[in-house]
């Protein structure tokens, strides 16, 4: 994937995160680690291997905010999105 595209995937995640955020039986917290990063779509500065592990860490907080457990299957995409944040972090 380019750049480019791997931008606007960015950009449109924070905007599903932006309708999540606004639902009252969506805990705020769950997008905590994402905010920590401070890797924002417009911040086209940042590496792309920068923007990629914000994108697995942010799918990783927006399947956890759908799913019902762990063994659902926005669990088990959350669970595959925190395995492959924790690669692309090694790769920064």
């Amino acid at each position: 994937m380019h750049k480019d595209e791997l931008l606007e995937l960015h950009e449109e995640l924070v905007v599903i995160m932006e309708y999540f955020s606004q639902r009252e039986n969506v805990d705020e917290e769950l997008f905590d680690p994402y905010r920590q990063l401070d890797v924002d779509p417009s911040h086209v500065h940042k590496s792309k291997s920068e923007h990629k592990h914000a994108v697995f860490v942010l799918g990783n907080a927006l399947a956890s905010a759908m799913s019902e457990d762990e063994f659902s299957s926005a669990g088990r995409i959350g669970k595959r999105m925190a395995e492959l944040a924790d690669d692309a972090e090694s790769k920064i």
